[in-house]
């Protein structure tokens, strides 16, 4: 039995590395699938300005520190208390891990928090699923704020395809709304009747879970500092793709274009996209985020090899910097270890 319960661990952690993996493999076969790769290639080769692609990528780590700064907040509020340079590396080394292990990142920081100050791992994994939580929300935020500003972009360019009418049809149907709250209701119904079965109790444990990562942040102390940060961290992230968007001649244009807020409309779209894509569980992002990016692009006339080859450098961009970091890491953790056996 015990020899069983070995193999499907094993199995599922195979599977758990394997799969992202594939799906990667999968998503950017597509992507080149449908766009030219010669031409992408040779629109990199003739318009890109890598000084801007450099300076997205110095402002990535600043996203980074405060992401840091943020999780310091709610572990000083659990009575733990690294040094903030352990915090940044702890972050670096998470972003840097989850470009080979999709989610492994994560475990990863609260591993080497929790051992490095003798915490309970419970207690560290629970202040980062609080965090993400916060990034849920923010992204949910986000997200109708672009269907506010760009409504008409997006219909617009939904209405060109059968699919994208039928689903803006679909939307507006009154009979999709009743449905939808008949199924709220059966739910409720069988999570109210059935409250013994494995099934529910599970899912009444995720879903406490998650309230309890939500009332974490609320009960804080400085909770208004976390807000700040928050608003600080995802707007480091949005002026970074900003930035990187007067790298090349097309999406420079749209910056020009006081009629779209001189870009900050679409950066927006293609902000929010790229953000929800980062759900799907692959190598750094590479497939869904390019994806998504070039799909935010392209409804505002940016074709898909122009909006491929913007979406793949910036990507290659960030992802050199994580590597640095995590190489900066290493180092970092390599140090402190030998000082401390110096000292014992």
């Amino acid at each position: 039995m015990s020899e069983n319960k070995k193999v499907q661990s094993l199995t599922g952690r195979i599977l758990q590395f394997l799969l992202p993996l594939l799906l990667t493999i999968l998503l950017v076969w597509w992507l080149f699938h449908k766009v030219n790769f010669v031409e992408m290639m040779d629109i990199i080769r003739g318009g890109c300005n890598l000084w801007w692609i450099g300076l997205a990528m110095f402002l990535s780590i600043f996203s980074h520190i405060i992401r840091a700064a943020r999780w310091q907040l709610q572990l000083d509020s659990l009575g733990i208390r690294p040094p903030f340079m352990a915090l940044c590396c702890s972050i670096f080394g998470c972003y840097a891990l989850n470009l080979l292990f999709p989610r492994l990142g994560e475990v990863w920081r609260c591993t080497y928090i929790s051992t490095r100050e003798k915490a309970p791992f419970t207690k560290v994994f629970g202040s980062v699923v609080a965090d993400r939580l916060a990034d849920m929300a923010l992204v949910a935020l986000l997200l109708l704020l672009s269907f506010f500003v760009a409504h008409d972009a997006i219909a617009a360019f939904l209405s060109k395809y059968p699919v994208g009418a039928d689903l803006l049809d679909l939307i507006a149907n009154p009979l999709v709304w009743a449905a939808v709250a008949g199924a709220v209701l059966i739910v409720t119904a069988v999570v109210r009747f059935f409250s013994d079965t494995k099934i529910v109790i599970k899912v009444r444990t995720w879903v406490v879970q998650l309230w309890n990562g939500f009332a974490d942040v609320a009960r804080m102390p400085r909770r208004g500092r976390f807000i700040i940060y928050s608003l600080l961290l995802w707007g480091c992230y949005y002026i970074q793709l900003y930035v990187a968007f007067f790298a090349f001649p097309f999406t420079a244009d749209l910056c020009r274009q006081s009629s779209l807020a001189f870009g900050l409309q679409p950066c927006l779209v293609a902000f929010v996209l790229s953000s929800i894509s980062m759900a799907v569980p692959s190598n750094g992002g590479l497939g869904p985020w390019n994806i998504a990016i070039m799909f935010g692009l392209a409804l505002y006339g940016i074709n898909d090899a122009e909006g491929t080859a913007f979406s793949i450098i910036q990507w290659s961009g960030e992802t050199i910097m994580l590597i640095l970091l995590g190489l900066f890491t290493i180092a970092y953790i390599s140090r402190n270890s030998h000082k401390s056996k110096s000292l014992r």
